[in-house]
């Protein structure tokens, strides 16, 4: 394992480790709003890991608000009972990023229980195709996981399926900087190397929805080993 990946790998295993000790520490439960819900994770971060840095916005989702993608800002809600929602967090562990995303059911709606299973089997399903590829574009890789969520009886919510990670900063990603994103419009090798030579690392996102009961899932980690 290179020192890239391995950096990446560990990075990785201390946001599960988060997620984890969330689960452990029953914060994710009704009655309180997506905001206090984001703050009491990132004291938890800090008080495990000393982490203040995160390399993009953390995001908190329930209900309706599950449908958005990444670069909306939906208001402020208060989790239901019942309730469905994700988390996206790009903690930097050591100047290394990780990108981290699950989504958790409240209660034991059979529906959303389906949609969180289907959305982390879809995310092994690219995985195993994009790793039996010797060569794989982004928009071949995105295209593929719209595809996937037809299959399962969802629509694809996401208008990226990832993006490139590594030491912080990792090379700059904009909305026009296709070949950085999994994204429909890039169509050159993910296999590529940087402009140093040095090879590319992707996270895969899968972020399924269901746009007439308004839920949505989410499913993301690091996909090149």
């Amino acid at each position: 394992m290179g020192t890239t990946r391995k950096n990446l790998v560990q990075a990785e295993a201390k946001a599960l480790r988060l997620f984890n000790e969330i689960e452990k520490r029953g914060l994710i439960k009704a009655g309180r709003t997506e905001e206090q819900l984001n703050s009491q994770v990132f004291n938890l971060a800090f008080e495990l890991f000393g982490i203040e840095k995160y390399w993009h916005k953390r995001i908190v989702r329930s209900g309706k608000n599950t449908l958005a993608p990444y670069h909306e800002n939906p208001p402020n809600l208060m989790v239901e009972e019942d309730d469905i929602l994700f988390f996206d967090f790009g903690p930097v562990f050591e100047d290394w990023e990780a990108d981290f995303g699950r989504t958790y059911v409240l209660g034991n709606d059979p529906y959303k229980i389906k949609l969180k299973e289907d959305i982390e089997t879809a995310w092994y399903d690219v995985k195993r195709w994009y790793d039996s590829r010797t060569s794989t574009t982004g928009a071949q890789l995105y295209n593929y996981a719209k595809e996937l969520a037809t299959q399962y009886g969802w629509t694809f919510g996401g208008e990226i399926a990832g993006h490139i990670i590594g030491l912080f900063p990792h090379e700059k990603i904009n909305s026009e900087n296709f070949p950085l994103y999994v994204h429909p419009k890039n169509n050159l090798d993910m296999h590529l190397p940087d402009p140093k030579g040095n090879k590319r690392h992707w996270i895969l996102e899968i972020h399924f929805v269901d746009t007439r009961k308004n839920i949505g899932g989410f499913f993301e980690q690091l996909l090149t080993s």
